[in-house]
């Protein structure tokens, strides 16, 4: 950015933005899904995205990607009030049976339109605009890549969630229409919040004259443009966007030897148990021992299938198969993984 960004005599700068600790929010106690920021979706219910959002897109991507227009098409704002008031009173399971696919789509646009802030957040929200305002094509997705990096992980995982839908709607263009460029002109101004209203320190006056003529001014253009281009190109690159880079890999591999971080390979440690067994021929006292610490995760693991624990992150997956995983403060980097598949139980 510092490369390709405007020069400072046309009074624009540009910097990386800084990690602040978050600043205390009000508790919401009077909304439970729209206008409610993710991480207090995630303190809630252990998700960044409401289940009935959840449920919502997964109706729409088994039932209505063949819809016409799907996103483009406006619903019935009656039908959608009535379905926002049912999300709102029970999140956590709502039909969509029987529902307009228009209805049903329109209500997740406004669920991120409605969000406190920018899916892809205050800070960082210019910077996607500049990457697709100024880095030359050929280094936009290392850009792109980087600034995710920086996004708080409720905002990345929910990202990622909606472009992989984004991107299943594409698939079926030629039933539906709906080109990546064409879900970006709808699901942009969302997304990244694009409106001159954003910018607290223009009076009403100021606004009112610069509307006038009807005419936006060439910035509002060139930040629109940005946002739908940008867009399209994370939709269409959704596979790609979130793999870290190898030499940023590399460089953090090092980091965690410099910093001693390093876990034994898995056949150390038994290589290491093994020893300790033939040393002091005491098999069935396993505290300390390799098999001891895998029991005891297994048996915390199992404590916490039982508990509606709140620091898991969902995943999708198939039907009757529920993923999720979570930050270990361990030391190790790896994060862990839970699967719980439901088995039907046959009478002999």
């Amino acid at each position: 950015m510092e490369k390709y960004s405007m020069s400072n005599k046309h009074g624009w700068t540009w910097s990386v933005p800084k990690f602040m600790k978050r600043i205390k929010v009000p508790d919401y106690k009077e909304k439970s899904v729209f206008g409610v920021p993710l991480i207090v979706h995630v303190q809630r219910c252990g998700f960044p995205l409401p289940l009935c959002l959840q449920q919502a897109l997964s109706h729409l991507r088994t039932h209505c990607l063949d819809q016409v227009g799907l996103f483009r098409k406006s619903g019935v704002k009656s039908r959608i009030l009535a379905l926002r008031q049912q999300c709102e009173l029970s999140p956590d399971s709502v039909s969509y049976e029987d529902q307009s696919a228009y209805d049903v789509a329109d209500m997740v646009k406004q669920f991120f339109r409605d969000l406190p802030e920018p899916l892809l957040t205050s800070k960082l929200g210019e910077t996607f605009l500049h990457i697709y305002q100024y880095v030359p094509k050929e280094q936009r997705m290392q850009a792109v890549r980087a600034a995710i990096l920086l996004m708080p992980d409720e905002n990345r995982e929910v990202l990622q969630t909606l472009l992989s839908f984004l991107r299943d709607v594409t698939s079926l263009v030629e039933e539906n229409q709906m080109t990546p460029m064409n879900l970006a002109v709808c699901l942009g101004p969302s997304l990244f919040h694009l409106s001159i209203l954003k910018n607290e320190t223009l009076s009403p006056r100021s606004i009112q004259k610069k509307y006038t003529t009807g005419r936006p001014d060439q910035k509002d253009l060139s930040e629109n443009l940005a946002a739908t281009q940008g867009l399209a190109h994370m939709i269409s690159e959704s596979h790609r966007l979130f793999q870290i880079p190898e030499e940023m890999v590399t460089q953090s591999r090092n980091s965690y030897m410099e910093a001693e971080l390093m876990v034994p390979p898995l056949d150390e440690l038994c290589k290491a148990h093994e020893e300790e067994v033939d040393e002091d021929e005491e098999e069935d006292d396993e505290e300390g021992s390799y098999h001891g610490h895998i029991e005891g995760l297994v048996q915390n693991l199992l404590k916490d299938a039982k508990d509606k624990s709140k620091a898991w992150v969902s995943r999708s997956t198939i039907d009757n198969t529920e993923l999720a995983f979570r930050k270990v403060g361990d030391g190790n980097p790896l994060r862990q993984w839970r699967v719980c598949v439901e088995v039907p139980a046959h009478s002999q």
